[in-house]
């Protein structure tokens, strides 16, 4: 279950033996069956999420009981409310298993002697801010300025696991479109071939 993560590190960062042994002591390992809930919209993000196996996704619900997916998490990918859990406000999102899950919980309290005891992984946490950054802000001009279309083959190219493990509705919600239009561009595009 470690492992994951341990490699995940070693791609941005260097860490010791010692400060590794230091950082998975801080984390709690945690199952998470198919449809169950992490984090509920309304409740205490208490936790940053790390997950090893399995697949996860943020989303929140509208006035008209619409969802609107804001991100999915595959295996080697951090989820959570940040804002949420940075501000110590209720969560706006719920978090829940599209597969069964096993994933790294990280308190805040953990977080905080993790950046005080290994600092070279407060630096994997700042690239990885970083990384978030840039792709939000991508996610934001793609939504504004390109076609229903451009943005079903953008996501297709960079995140063909999410599309192979993910049903076509929440990809739809995921790129803000109606099921019926997702429907529309895969078969233009298959009929394109």
């Amino acid at each position: 279950m470690f492992d994951v993560l341990y490699q995940h590190i070693l791609k941005k960062v260097n860490i010791t033996p010692k400060e590794w042994e230091f950082i998975t002591q801080q984390c709690i390992p945690k199952k998470v069956r198919k449809k169950q809930y992490i984090l509920q919209a309304g409740d205490k993000a208490e936790f940053s999420i790390f997950v090893t196996k399995g697949c996860l996704r943020s989303y929140s619900v509208d006035a008209a009981g619409e969802e609107h997916i804001v991100q999915f998490a595959l295996e080697g990918w951090w989820i959570g409310d940040t804002s949420a859990f940075l501000t110590n406000e209720p969560a706006s999102f719920n978090i829940d298993a599209l597969e069964d899950t096993e994933v790294l919980l990280f308190p805040s309290e953990a977080l905080d002697a993790i950046f005080d005891q290994v600092p070279m992984f407060e630096r994997y946490m700042r690239l990885l801010l970083q990384g978030n950054y840039v792709a939000m802000h991508k996610r934001l001009v793609s939504a504004i300025s390109t076609t229903a279309e451009e943005k079903y083959l953008r996501m297709q190219k960079q995140y063909p696991d999410i599309m192979q493990r993910v049903p076509q509705h929440m990809i739809a919600s995921y790129l803000g479109l109606k099921p019926e239009t997702l429907s529309r561009i895969r078969k233009k595009l298959a009929s394109e071939k």
